[in-house]
């Protein structure tokens, strides 16, 4: 094969790009504002724990496990059509959320919010793939959609808090609705169609398959993170597992699988897809001690903690957008294992912590997420770009799903091993004259410590509540150390499995300018990728 160079992305390319930040935007805005208006809504629909329970957690459960049928329809049917479909469902559901009498009602919209928002994420990916066809412009594009992540997670709690303190509960899902008007207003004028002309039929027992698979190993996960070691947790994720194992059989038999199981031989595509699926796991388990900590420990209030947590959302900003420019000049490997060893920095800096280490937090954060910010992008660019162009979709799905999976084991192994060390540690330092139940109460979580403390006298409340955020902290420091060891492990994998990935643009061994060569996955060669693309 000749070396030959794709055609460059104009105007309207990069004005779809603004269109296709418009989901990310919002998934992360979605999943933000909900935390915060549940006080609101508990007080109005009064739902039981298990309810609240749900409506917090079906949102999730469904998008990761609905990610990777999805991402193989787009691929089948059009991934513009696709992206509309969900945004108009997307906007609908949202709707019969704020407007929601009943709990009942609210866990039906947030579950068809979940299906919905599933249809968003690796349909604009795999839109990128095809609209950005030079390797370094799509490089940038990738880090600029990443961006929109960073950017949802800082002004997601800025934007709910104004809206829940003039408006009602509901209002926070209303906020989806212009943005989704305005994305099926532009989509179809600024952004391309495009399928593979020669997939077969979707296979329903493997898209059930892997719903079924992914919920049963998150609920599994979530479960025990939630109630500890029952015979429930463990027996969720064997049975998810089961049916994985059953799903990656039948697609090795299948002439047109949901999954196809060749992605993995190649070595960009796995080492990615770890990296980026092992770094989501450590940052939710540790950012979820790293906010309460600024709160419960450091003393701050919402509106000051979501201001300090800013800081590490321009830097993974920054990171992402300075990562294409370093693989025009440096490998991949090197760009992508320089940001794990910044973040493995970032948490080392973390582990030494006190209870008023306010700075070494911060600015542990801001080197996790300039860190992350680099390592994110590189390795999403290598998973879409890696994988043959008729199946973006699909690969883009893989990428969501890994992110699903890493961020619930995150918080509930991450979260769990935390909590552990916490009960320990407090329940070693106790002060004498601390009656059972509220004992009972300051195990559960460190919020409720605080007004566990004011029924106490003075000196008592206080020493308990000084022991408890000694405990919180000891817990803290582990979890930063274990991210620390596997961040510096990641730095050996992304150095050895992407070390023939060449920087973006330059032509590789093959002849072809691309991190990764477009081999056919049977090992054959690829004659020239077709996709069915009009306007």
């Amino acid at each position: 094969m000749h070396a030959h160079t794709a055609p460059r992305a104009g105007r309207r390319e990069w004005l779809g790009l603004a269109v296709l930040l418009l989901p990310t935007l919002l998934i992360v805005m979605d999943l933000t504002v909900l935390h915060l208006a549940v006080p609101h809504l508990s007080a109005d629909l009064r739902p039981s724990s298990t309810e609240l329970l749900w409506i917090v957690d079906i949102y999730g459960f469904l998008i990761a496990g609905s990610l990777i049928t999805m991402g193989t329809l787009g691929d089948r049917i059009g991934r513009r059509r696709l992206l509309l479909i969900g945004a108009g469902a997307f906007g609908l559901a949202s709707i019969l959320a704020a407007f929601s009498p009943t709990a009942q009602l609210l866990i039906l919209s947030r579950a068809l919010l979940g299906i919905a928002g599933a249809t968003l994420m690796p349909s604009t990916l795999a839109l990128i793939r095809t609209m950005f066809q030079d390797p370094q412009q799509r490089s940038v594009a990738i880090g600029i959609w990443i961006s929109g992540f960073s950017a949802g997670s800082a002004i997601g709690p800025l934007i709910g808090g104004a809206v829940l303190e003039y408006f009602w509960w509901g209002a926070v899902f209303l906020l989806g609705v212009p943005v989704m008007l305005l994305l099926l207003a532009t989509g179809p004028f600024l952004l391309p169609e495009a399928r593979d002309p020669n997939a077969g039929r979707l296979d329903l027992p493997s898209a059930g398959l892997s719903l079924a698979a992914v919920l049963l190993v998150i609920y599994g996960v979530k479960h025990v993170a939630q109630a500890g070691l029952d015979i429930v947790g463990p027996l969720a994720i064997v049975a998810g597992l089961a049916l994985g194992a059953i799903f990656v059989r039948r697609q090795r038999r299948l002439a047109d699988p949901l999954i196809e199981l060749g992605l993995f031989r190649l070595p960009a595509f796995s080492a990615a897809l770890t990296m980026y699926t092992l770094g989501v796991f450590v940052s939710f388990g540790a950012f979820l001690f790293i906010a309460q900590y600024l709160q419960l420990v450091a003393g701050l209030s919402p509106v000051q903690a979501g201001l300090w947590s800013v800081p590490g959302a321009l830097a993974s900003i920054v990171g992402s957008n300075v990562a294409p420019v370093l693989v025009r000049h440096l490998r991949p490997a090197y760009v992508a294992a320089g940001g794990l060893a910044i973040a493995a920095l970032g948490f080392a800096l973390i582990v030494p912590v006190g209870e008023a280490s306010l700075a070494p937090v911060v600015i542990g954060w801001v080197l996790i997420s300039l860190g992350f910010g680099f390592t994110f992008t590189v390795s999403t660019d290598l998973v879409v770009g890696s994988a043959p162009p008729e199946r973006a979709g699909a690969a883009s799905a893989l990428t969501e799903t890994g992110a699903e999976l890493g961020g619930a084991l995150g918080i509930a192994v991450l979260g769990t091993l935390g909590m552990a060390i916490y009960r320990s540690r407090l329940a070693a330092t106790l002060p004498p004259g601390v009656p059972p139940e509220v004992v009972a109460t300051a195990r559960e979580t460190l919020g409720n410590v605080a007004a566990a403390a004011e029924q106490l006298p003075a000196a008592t409340g206080a020493a308990l509540l000084s022991a408890a955020r000694t405990a919180f902290t000891d817990g803290l420091q582990l979890l930063a150390l274990i991210a620390a060891m596997v961040m510096a492990g990641l730095v050996a994998v992304a150095a050895v499995m992407l070390r023939d990935a060449v920087p973006a643009g330059e032509p590789s061994a093959h002849g072809e300018a691309h991190p990764v060569p477009p081999a056919r996955l049977d090992g054959a060669a690829e004659p020239e990728a077709s996709i069915a693309s009009t306007d």
